[in-house]
Order: C-alpha cells, then structure tokens, then sequence
C-alpha cells in the first residue's frame, strides 16, 4: 500500500533545475534512505511533499490514514518555552482531552439526568482513551526518549532560548520521535548528535514500524537502517532496492553502462558522419549517405554522464610556533555552573586532537575557552608564541544574506573577483551557488564557503567543531585527507570517528573531565 505517491514533478530555481519529471512511491513501511551531493536538491524535495513548496509541475498525493512529522533543519523553537513545555507539546492532544475530562466532571455537579447520562458516556470515552494511549505515563515516556538523546544531560528546565542550534535540534527531533507519526521524515537528524545518542536513534529506526524518509550523508547509519534508497542527481530521482552498499554497488554498475553506451553512441555518431561527409557529393553513393543522415536526425542523442564535481580543500600553513601552542591550569570549563571538575590541558605543536565525550559535558566550550572567546569559570589559559588560528565554529548565521561571493571578498578584499570565484570552484561550488546568499545555501554548501575562507591564509592552528556536518560523503573524504595533510597542529570536535581515527595522534575524552553522571 502506498502512503505517499509522488507523479511527474518538476521544479527549479531561476535558470537551475532541481526536479525533472520526479516519480516516487512510499509504501506502508519502507525505510527509504534519500541521497545526493551537496545542492542537488534533497531538502527540497522533502518541502515540496510536505507542501512548504509548491513544484512547477505534477501532483503529490498522500494517503489520508496516517500523520506526517518532519524534522526540518531550520526549525525555531519559541522562545520562553523550557525543554519540558517543548516536550510536552507532543501530547497536546491528550492534555486538551484531560482538560475536557475535568471541565464534564465540573459540569456534572449542577446539570439535568440526561445530560449527565450524557457526560457519562463521554467522560468514559475519554478516560478510556487517555489510559489507552499512556496519559499517566507521559512523564516517565518524555524522561526516557530525552534520556536516549541525552536532553536529561542539559536539563529538561532549560529555556530553549539559551540553547545551542545542536541542541535545539535534539529537542525538536526528541518531540517529534514521542509525537509517533506513521510517517517520518528525517533531515540530517545525526548532526549534532553523539556516538552514544547515534547509536540510540539507530535502534529506534531499525524497529520503527511505519515508514520513514531519511537524508543523512552518515553512509554507516543510512546502512544500517534504510531499506530503500532514492539517488536525486542531474535532476533525476532513481530507486533502488537495498541499503546504501548495494546502492554503491548497482549504482557503480549502471554507470559504467552509461559511459560505455554514450561513448559506443558517440563512436557510431562519429563513423556515420564520416561516411556521410565523403559519399554525400557522389552519386553512386548519395542514397547511402542521405540515408545516413536521417538516421542521424532520428537519433535519440545520450547525454554525456555527469562528472561530479569534487571538492579539493587544501589548509596554508603558517609560520613555526613554539612547542606548546596551548596551555590550561586548573581549568574549569562552564557557564553560569561548572561542567568540569579542574583540568591541566596541553596542546603542543603538531599534535592532531579529537575531542569526543557525550553531548552537553561542554566540548564546544572546551574549544571556545582555549581561543579566548569565553572566560572559564576558574584556572587560567595560556597561548604559546606566533600563533595563527583558523576556526570553524559550529553553525552560521541562519541570516546571512551575503552572497558567497560577498562572503569571502569581503574578508579578502585583495582578491580579485576572478580568484575569489576559483577558490569557490575548487571547493565543488557552482557559479549559482557563488552568487547565491549564504541564508538560502543548503547546509553542505555553507559549510563548503567557510572551509574556503579558512583556506585563504596561513595558519598553524585549526580549530574545527564538528566540520563535517552537512558535507557529503566525497567532501568529508577529501576534508579528512586535507587535514591528514596539514603540518600544523589541529584540536577538532566530531561526532564521526570514521572522519578523524586515520589522521589523529591523541583524543580528548570529556567524559573523564565531567562533574555530571554519564
């Protein structure tokens, strides 16, 4: 049974087209996994069946039975509310019941025989109905789903306006995941999250029974609990039955078939043409080459398989700095409360360090702390001689209306227009996304323009926080064999170790330096 059919939809934006005549079917169940390079148009796509978006051609049906959540990466959560009231929203339905529930009990103090006859029969409905669907555990079922994406470490009393956008999107993804629809729809939803709560969220999927999309460039996670894959490139959407390494696979294989029929296509264009050039002024032979040339009109003409553009990063490394590039005494890590008990940190020159520990113990902090962005809460940190540092926060401003261009011009302005746009290019960005305002850029892209910007001048330290979420699987590949071949020293915060364990020399646990239970 399908529950989602999506028929003959195109869609673009100004000259680029994301969707050319699109076909897809979700059945009751399916785990679809929904892949593509950076920018090709996956977040898209989930809009414009959700109806956010409206596509320029072709229809999109939904089944009437069933729910639809969707955990959107720009989603804002109002401001005011603490994690628990978030939450809590998830049930708003059951705590509107609850509420009617009290308001008949009231009524039923001064009404008439056969209203309350009448309230009766509704009041044990509604009871029935809110122990059938866990009223009375609700707090018990908020605590453990929060647990299992690690909410309980930041505190379910927490306004959510004093959270990061990590962890905003915990909460948003906690809500939607006990809001059960029969219908997820998943963007990226293991960025910023950590080994522990990834593995957590990889159970849950595996045995969620109803059907769900997921875009995640996580190639270990999407392996481990899709069913389905959906491949978007060059506008096309293609299905394949499997999980992502049989993808790979039959993917590789209809390539290579692409290639060899274009290039046999082209050899025969080739020979024909020649044949026509040299017959076509003779008259024995002018039938055959008239003949040759209608062939050639009637041809269907293959398209030249696409090369994905790769990105190729590459860090300028500065002057030699002293042997201990950061030093911390006694250092407490925290905001208005301590995360950390005091710890002695050294970072010495070429040192390679990855920093993991559970979300909430402060790694983020961590980072900020030892360039000097935010005080600690006690003990001291030192830099050492000629330090250049280049960091890479987190998250950018979700209202940057810069163009990419604008972006690194206006921190470069030495460069010329010309070689601004190469460094983009080498990136694997197209001229439409150069021109194209950071706010409108899909996550990967933005990510690929501030890594540009970090390669434009020398430095000896990077500082990078989880760097790799929203970069696709051939852009991941090409950062961990750039930073593999940076000299200078490096302190990075990620949640993949697939990405850091081949070119580290040291990690970090804060797991050890915490005063929180883990």
């Amino acid at each position: 049974m399908s529950v989602l059919t999506v028929s003959h939809v195109t869609h673009g934006f100004g000259a680029r087209q994301i969707l050319d005549d699109a076909s897809f079917r979700l059945l009751k169940g399916e785990h679809v996994g929904l892949i593509g390079a950076n920018g090709e148009g996956k977040s898209t796509f989930l809009n414009i069946i959700i109806g956010k978006i409206l596509p320029d051609e072709g229809t999109v049906t939904w089944s009437n039975k069933g729910t639809v959540g969707y955990l959107d990466q720009h989603s804002v959560l109002q401001e005011g509310q603490t994690i628990r009231d978030v939450l809590r929203g998830a049930f708003d339905d059951l705590f509107q019941l609850e509420q009617d529930l009290q308001n008949a009990y009231l009524e039923m103090s001064d009404c008439s025989d056969e209203r309350m006859a009448e309230l009766m029969e509704k009041t044990g409905e509604w009871q029935e109905e809110l122990e059938q669907r866990g009223f009375y555990e609700l707090d018990a079922e908020i605590e453990r789903t929060a647990r299992g994406l690690g909410l309980m470490d930041i505190g379910l009393d927490r306004l959510v306006n004093e959270l990061s956008g990590g962890q905003r999107t915990k909460v948003l993804l906690t809500k939607l995941l006990l809001q059960k629809p029969t219908i997820l729809l998943l963007d990226e939803p293991t960025n910023y999250l950590d080994v522990e709560h990834i593995e957590w969220l990889r159970t849950y999927l595996q045995n969620y029974e109803n059907a769900f999309i997921l875009i995640s460039h996580d190639t270990e996670f999407l392996n481990a609990v899709v069913n389905v894959i959906y491949h978007i490139e060059q506008a096309q959407l293609t299905r394949y039955t499997g999980n992502y390494e049989q993808f790979l696979a039959a993917y590789e294989v209809q390539r290579e078939q692409a290639i060899k029929a274009y290039e046999r296509q082209q050899q025969e264009i080739g020979r024909m043409e020649d044949f026509i050039q040299r017959n076509k002024a003779r008259v024995a032979t002018r039938g055959m080459a008239n003949s040759r040339a209608k062939r050639l009109e009637k041809m269907e003409l293959l398209e030249k398989p696409k090369v994905h553009i790769k990105p190729s990063f590459g860090f300028k490394e500065g002057r030699t700095p002293s042997r201990f590039v950061v030093e911390a005494e006694n250092l407490v890590l925290g905001y208005d409360e301590p995360l950390t008990k005091p710890v002695q940190v050294v970072l010495e020159r070429g040192q390679k360090v990855a920093v993991r520990g559970v979300n909430g113990l402060g790694k983020t902090t961590l980072l900020r702390t030892l360039l000097g962005q935010i005080k600690p809460v006690s003990g001291t940190v030192e830099h050492g001689e000629f330090l250049q540092v280049g960091y890479f926060a987190q998250e950018d401003s979700s209202n940057n209306t810069k163009t990419a261009l604008e972006y690194i011009w206006d921190a470069y302005p030495a460069m010329t227009n010309a070689e601004v746009r190469a460094a983009l290019a080498r990136c694997g960005l197209t001229n439409e996304h150069i021109t194209s305002q950071m706010r409108v850029l899909s996550g990967g892209e933005n990510a690929k323009v501030r890594l540009c910007k970090l390669m434009q001048e020398p430095y000896n330290l990077l500082v990078l926080d989880e760097p790799t979420n929203h970069l696709d699987v051939d852009a991941k590949a090409e950062l961990a064999d750039a930073l593999q071949r940076f000299k200078g020293t490096i302190l990075v915060v990620s949640h993949e170790p697939e990405f850091y364990q081949s070119w580290i020399t040291d990690e970090w646990n804060v797991e050890d330096w915490t005063t929180k239970i883990v």
